[in-house]
């Protein structure tokens, strides 16, 4: 697939999938103001060809930050096995090479085989640490680069607050709402016809079962789609250090940014993993020297994220 950012009115669609990945293409043309056929041969095109996958994102145990450290000449392979695990949110192999970072929601009981057992018997895999997600500023779920106007945000749907959530997670889901959750992960566009049949149930009910998903936090919809396409190829995880009473103050700032695609609070020797998208290194370095955040933190690391194997619970480059 080529880097080369898509055209103004595709990028314009895909931040349209960004606020609401169900909105109908019509709705998404009276929004933009554009001719719905033209909005629709083009969003149909865009997900044929992946070029961005609208999927469900489960919310239902509670999150994990992964560092795996691997034998020279192993990153590869041992990404290509923790992007192939069900449980793993993104996979990235980064700049301090041969490291692999990588988010895993797994309830608590399940993190000591994993660390201990499963992960190290990868071949290639020389040490594996686990931090866990204590708050979120922001997800992936939840980033919008600035591509739609407010007003344009707002016709599309409910404006999110902004404000950090806690990813500790205890809804039980009846098989009713099991089966309604695995298909809106594998694709988050299934038509209310399709999830009616599957559950049994008029179009009505089926709307409302969707609708009470999401509305609990159990579900989130979110268009996967490289930030490259979007102009924004300069991708950077960034690791913060600093007075754990200065967290939010700093994690609030941080998020102010759109190039800010995600910023979580984890227990760690490092308090803070930001993902950081920008169209150029210059615009990088003022966003690591902006001082409505920067002077508040201990220590800042950044590493280029080299190549991602999995973003959002889709595999890059799959299809």
């Amino acid at each position: 697939m080529s880097s080369a950012p898509l055209d103004p009115l595709s990028q314009r669609i895909v931040g349209a999938l960004q606020v609401d990945g169900r909105a109908s293409w019509r709705k998404v043309a009276e929004v933009l103001d554009e001719p719905v056929r033209t909005v629709a041969r083009r969003g149909a095109a865009l997900l044929e060809d992946r070029t961005v996958q609208v999927v469900g994102l489960p919310n239902t145990d509670q999150t994990h930050i992964i560092r795996l450290r691997c034998r020279a000449g192993a990153t590869a392979a041992v990404a290509t096995a923790v992007a192939a695990r069900r449980d793993t949110v993104f996979v990235y192999a980064v700049g301090r090479a041969p490291e692999i970072v990588a988010e895993v929601m797994t309830p608590y009981d399940a993190l000591a085989g994993l660390v201990l057992d499963e992960l190290p018997a990868l071949d290639g895999v020389e040490e594996v640490r686990a931090d866990s997600a204590l708050l979120y500023f922001r997800t992936v779920a939840e980033w919008s680069p600035d591509l739609l106007s407010a007003d344009e945000t707002a016709a599309l749907g409910e404006v999110a607050d902004g404000e950090p959530f806690s990813p500790e997670t205890r809804f039980q889901l009846d098989e009713t709402e099991r089966a309604l959750l695995d298909a809106l992960v594998a694709d988050g566009r299934t038509p209310l016809q399709d999830i009616a049949e599957l559950l049994g149930c008029s179009d009505a009910t089926a709307r409302r079962r969707v609708e009470q998903l999401i509305d609990r936090g159990a579900l989130r919809i979110r268009a996967v789609v490289e930030p490259a396409l979007l102009g924004l190829p300069v991708e950077t995880l960034v690791w913060l250090r600093a007075h754990p009473t200065r967290i939010d103050e700093i994690g609030r700032a941080l998020i102010a940014s759109p190039l800010v695609r995600y910023c979580a609070f984890v227990a760690g020797e490092d308090q803070l993993l930001v993902d950081v998208t920008t169209p150029d290194v210059d615009t990088l370095r003022r966003l690591l020297t902006d001082p409505a955040w920067a002077g508040a933190a201990d220590q800042v690391s950044a590493t280029p994220l080299l190549r991602a194997y999995k973003r959002g619970g889709v595999l890059v480059g799959e299809g």
